[in-house]
């Protein structure tokens, strides 16, 4: 009864487009979005940095500095998540 109820769950996250775990391969498509997801961090993260040089309200220039720091967090955390998985790759 317990092992039905687990193929009808893993049926169903299928059904839905839900993966348990992240393919070992990055396809081409993937590899693209990925590239323009650093891309829009990358660019976020700079014109913030822009804006908060040329701002006069300090307050405002302290927010658009975290934000910038955020897009910064971003554009690293998907590197080292790229990285990791490399490396992994690699040792296989």
């Amino acid at each position: 009864m317990q092992q039905q109820q687990n193929m009808n769950n893993q049926f169903q996250q299928a059904q839905q487009g839900i993966m348990p775990q992240p393919p070992a391969v990055v396809s081409s498509k993937d590899s693209l979005y990925l590239s323009d997801m650093l891309s829009w961090n990358l660019l976020a993260m700079k014109k913030a940095h822009f804006f908060a040089q040329q701002c006069q309200d300090q307050q405002l220039k302290m927010e658009f500095e975290k934000c910038g720091q955020m897009h910064q967090r971003h554009y690293e955390q998907i590197l080292s998540h790229l990285n990791t998985q490399n490396q992994t790759f690699m040792q296989q």
